[in-house]
C-alpha cells in the first residue's frame, strides 16, 4: 500500500487557495503625481501635415529636460500620459495609450510612439464628446493620480454636434478633473478666428476646475515651446488659477464662468 504524505495531500489545496486569493485581490493601482490626457485637434481644419506637426511638437516638448525635471521634482516622480486625437462626435483615437513617464528613457519611448500610428480621427468639432472620452480614459485606466488633467488643443472653440459642451465640461469638472487648453492660433497661418477671441472663448467655455489655464500657440515656430510651457505648468501645478498663460509669457485674467457654450 502506497502512503501519501500529509504535505502532498494538502499541497493542491494550498495552491488552490493561493490562486483564489490572487484572483480575488486586484493588483494595486499604479500611483503617479498626474494623470494627463492630451486631446489633440484632428478636425476638418487640420490636414495630415499638421497632424504630424502637432505630434512632433508634443514629442519635442515631452522630452525636454525642463519637462523631465518637473516630473522628477514632484512627490512621486512619475506621471501617466496618453495622447488622443479627436474630431467628430464618434471619432476619437488613442494614438499612444497610457504611458508612465519617470525620466528621459520613458519620455523618449512615448515620443517615438507618437510618430508611428496613422491618422484615424476625422470630422467636425465635437469638443464635448472629446472631453467625455478623455474622462472615460481616466476613469478606466487603473492608475491613481494625485491630480487628473485633460488638456485640449484646438484652433476653434466651436462644438457643432455631439455632447453639448456645457454638459461635458460640468461632468468632467464635477469628477475632480481639471480641463486646461492650448489655443492654436496659427498652424499654416490661417490666423485667428474672425468672429471671436479664441483665448477668451477657451477661458469662458472650455477650461474648468482649480487652477485651469489657457496657453496660446500663435505661430508654427512657437508651437513646441507653448506645449513645453504648458506641460511644465501642469506637471508642477504652478499656474495661478485666475490667469491665462500665453506663449510669450504674459498672463491675463480668464474671466471664466461656469456655463460653458460656444459662439
Amino acid at each position: 500500500m502506497t502512503t501519501v504524505s500529509p504535505l502532498r495531500r494538502i499541497a493542491p489545496t494550498v495552491w488552490l487557495l493561493a490562486w483564489l486569493l490572487a484572483v480575488a485581490v486586484p493588483a494595486a493601482a499604479e500611483e503617479v503625481d498626474l494623470e494627463l490626457v492630451l486631446l489633440a485637434d484632428a478636425t476638418g481644419s487640420i490636414d495630415d501635415d499638421e497632424i504630424r506637426f502637432q505630434r512632433q511638437g508634443y514629442a519635442t516638448a515631452i522630452t525636454d529636460p525642463a519637462v523631465i525635471g518637473a516630473i522628477q521634482d514632484n512627490l512621486i516622480g512619475r506621471i501617466a500620459v496618453t495622447y488622443v486625437e479627436w474630431g467628430g462626435a464618434t471619432s476619437q483615437d488613442v494614438v499612444v495609450d497610457w504611458t508612465i513617464i519617470d525620466g528621459p528613457e520613458s519620455a523618449a519611448r512615448f515620443a517615438q510612439a507618437l510618430s508611428g500610428p496613422p491618422r484615424r480621427a476625422f470630422g467636425r468639432n465635437a469638443i464635448g464628446s472629446a472631453l467625455l472620452f478623455g474622462k472615460r480614459l481616466i476613469d478606466d485606466n487603473g492608475i491613481t493620480g494625485i491630480r487628473r488633467v485633460i488638456d485640449l488643443s484646438a484652433d476653434s472653440a466651436n462644438n457643432w454636434h455631439g455632447v453639448p459642451l456645457p454638459v461635458a465640461r460640468a461632468e468632467v469638472v464635477a469628477a475632480g478633473i481639471v480641463i486646461n487648453g492650448l489655443a492654436v492660433l496659427c498652424r499654416n497661418c490661417s490666423g485667428r478666428p474672425a468672429a471671436y477671441d479664441l483665448e477668451d472663448a477657451f477661458a469662458r467655455w472650455i477650461i474648468g476646475g482649480p487652477g485651469a489655464f489657457v496657453v496660446t500657440a500663435d505661430s508654427p515656430a512657437t508651437f513646441a515651446e507653448a506645449v513645453r510651457r504648458k506641460l511644465i505648468l501642469e506637471i508642477a501645478e504652478t499656474q495661478p488659477r485666475t490667469q491665462v498663460a500665453t506663449s510669450e509669457g504674459s498672463a491675463t485674467p480668464t474671466g471664466a464662468d461656469t456655463r460653458g457654450g460656444t459662439r
